[in-house]
């Protein structure tokens, strides 16, 4: 029997996009490979958030060719829906499947491998005037065409994760300067409550006594939705995070809910209170930053100035105490002045923070930093990214000696 295997890249949403093509192929009536130098089928669920990301992935689709010459490498995500064309000429790629047509891509994997040459009417094309290489096609569309979130499946039993994610928001509104996301996931769209308690529900039946929610704009859910859905006897259904968060609590017997990244201007006073008053939401409360500089944050594009997001730190630590706190930052983000890199780190100095996430700034094609004026030395924005690092590591050590 044909096996398949996948390979994850970059975000939590990522990896639960990867969960629910596992389902797709176990559907079909595959077995998943202990590795992929055992599978048939080696799915690359890739991101294309920085340039080294698809770096990656570039190579190991080299080391997957040289390691396992036999198997059919499909690669899907971000990477494969920005460039299908670039992709789909790589040694050993089998098909790429953008981001519009994950939804099928096992019936697309093994349709192309039965040679039919024909689809099921109405549910995918391949898009041949893209194709570059024998045998590579390319499944790409309009992301921007797609309205609605599937749910990805329950894990099994035998998943090795014990806090599995379920995404229940996918795209993004958003256009910050730097970011090639929305471009490549399309607008926003939340999965339906009674989707999301139904998933809960089946994790738990499977074991699971804790829950990961996590979307591209995690904050934006239900904005979305149509505001007559009703649930729980008539009552109107929620129409924001909050309201989902806790549905979730009220609809679930889920013992706790821990909630991924979630954007400053999402964080209300009564969310902060609610999470800090319930026993059964992690502590924990991950607030990108990007910059402590308010002419950065607008070159940016960024919807919050320095001083919002102090309050919203000092507004989730003083609530709650314990929590672990974390942050994306950027550094080296084109024109980024020595003064205004000090007041990032003069900002994390002072700021509660238990760990960083430290990014250095990667041009993207298409996107409006791609091409501003001052882009930062290479040399220079991995000075920062160190100095950056090795000031997240002291506060992790400050927080852990704490408890």
């Amino acid at each position: 029997m044909s096996s398949f295997y996948i390979e994850n890249f970059g975000c939590r949403a990522t990896q639960a996009d990867g969960a629910a093509i596992e389902h797709q192929f176990r559907e079909l009536g595959l077995d998943r490979a202990p590795d992929r130098n055992a599978a048939r089928y080696v799915v690359l669920n890739t991101c294309a958030v920085t340039a080294s990301a698809e770096q990656d992935a570039r190579a190991a689709i080299r080391r997957i060719r040289r390691q396992n010459p036999g198997c059919k490498i499909v690669v899907t995500g971000c990477y494969a829906q920005r460039v299908p064309a670039e992709v789909a000429v790589l040694p050993g790629v089998f098909a790429v499947v953008g981001n519009s047509h994950k939804s099928n891509l096992a019936q697309i994997a093994l349709n192309k491998n039965s040679d039919k040459g024909s689809y099921e009417e109405g549910s995918f094309v391949p898009a041949s005037s893209l194709s570059a290489a024998p045998g590579a096609e390319i499944f790409v569309s309009d992301i921007f065409a797609h309205t609605e979130l599937l749910a990805a499946p329950v894990f099994d039993s035998t998943n090795e994760r014990t806090r599995p994610n379920l995404k229940v928001q996918d795209g993004c509104n958003n256009r910050c300067s730097f970011c090639v996301i929305p471009s490549l996931r399309g607008r926003s769209r939340s999965l339906p409550l009674e989707d999301v308690v139904r998933e809960i529900n089946q994790l738990m039946e499977a074991g699971y006594r804790e829950v990961v929610i996590s979307g591209i704009n995690l904050g934006r859910w239900g904005r979305d939705l149509p505001k007559a859905v009703t649930w729980g006897g008539g009552r109107p259904g929620p129409s924001n995070f909050e309201g989902l968060v806790q549905a979730i609590l009220d609809r679930t017997s889920l013992e706790k809910l821990r909630i991924s990244s979630v954007e400053p201007m999402d964080w209300s006073d009564s969310l902060v209170q609610f999470m800090a008053d319930s026993r059964r939401i992690a502590k924990h409360a991950h607030v990108p930053m990007q910059s402590g500089s308010d002419a950065v944050l607008r070159r940016m594009h960024r919807k919050y100035r320095p001083w919002h997001y102090r309050e919203k730190i000092e507004t989730i630590r003083n609530a709650m105490p314990t929590a672990a706190i974390g942050a994306d930052v950027m550094v080296g983000f084109p024109g980024e002045t020595e003064a205004e890199f000090a007041e990032t780190r003069r900002m994390i100095e002072a700021l509660p923070f238990t760990y960083l996430h430290v990014f250095t700034f990667s041009a993207r094609p298409g996107t409006p930093a791609a091409t501003m004026p001052n882009q930062v030395p290479v040399g220079v924005a991995r000075d920062r990214n160190r100095i950056l690092r090795e000031l997240a590591a002291e506060k992790k050590r400050a927080f852990m000696r704490s408890r």
